[in-house]
């Protein structure tokens, strides 16, 4: 039986993560180790420095069992392939996130983070990401087809296959367009209000972001402007 471990950056109680490990128990045995709180662009980070404590979580799909961990998205595929899974897992899937993981943004991710760090660790991976306002039911019609046709599909070391499920309702998506290649640019256009003066003349900023409106022809972000599901294949540093 397939041995598949979930994690995600928007922490274990998220909506995505149980809907994607409803998901994946039709296609193996189901392990979560996730982090304890939000991790949203933590990136490839890992913990060096301070201890990482992992704890029994009650989860709430039957049959799968899960830990809470302190630590990044990271440290959870690392901690769960090494320590907490009986066996290396034959597949990590990360997410499903809160909000498009496509262009360069995905360097921030550490949705697609956690996926690089399975990648690493010579496990297959798959990183999924949707809109962040919703709704869902695109992302919930397409998922298992989605699964199905990437969960065996071959990788070179250090890559990723990298999902995006656009907002809406399913009679507006427009299908799904594979070997998408990643946007040259940003999906959100960032700015930061200043939202409060401190003492000894600080200033407390909050970054907020502007989804863009077009991207280069058959690129994820393209997809997704267009209400497809976007899959493509993202390389990391250890490609050769």
């Amino acid at each position: 039986m397939r041995r598949i471990l979930i994690t995600n950056d928007d922490g274990i109680d998220s909506d995505g993560i149980i809907r994607l490990a409803k998901a994946a128990l039709k296609y193996g045995e189901v392990w979560v180790v996730a982090p304890d709180g939000q991790r949203s662009a933590a990136s490839h980070s890992i913990s060096l420095h301070q201890p990482i404590d992992v704890y029994p979580y009650d989860f709430p799909v039957e049959g799968v069992k899960a830990f809470s961990c302190s630590g990044t998205p990271s440290d959870c595929v690392r901690v769960g392939s090494l320590n907490v899974m009986p066996q290396k897992p034959d597949v990590v899937l990360s997410g499903i996130n809160r909000g498009y993981n496509s262009g360069t943004d995905i360097q921030y991710s550490a949705t697609a983070g956690a996926a690089f760090e399975a990648a690493f660790q010579g496990c297959h991976a798959i990183a999924l990401s949707e809109s962040f306002e919703g709704p869902d039911d695109i992302t919930d019609h397409y998922l298992n087809d989605i699964l199905e046709e990437l969960l065996d599909k071959p990788l070179g070391y250090g890559q990723i296959h990298n999902v995006n499920f656009p907002g809406g309702t399913v009679s507006e998506c427009k299908g799904v367009l594979y070997n998408r290649t990643v946007s040259h640019g940003m999906f959100y256009k960032d700015y930061y209000n200043v939202v409060e003066k401190l003492d000894n003349d600080g200033i407390r900023y909050m970054v907020k972001g502007d989804y863009r409106e077009e991207a280069e022809e058959g690129s994820d972000m393209a997809a997704i402007i267009d209400c497809y599901v976007s899959v493509g294949i993202v390389d990391n540093i250890g490609n050769r």
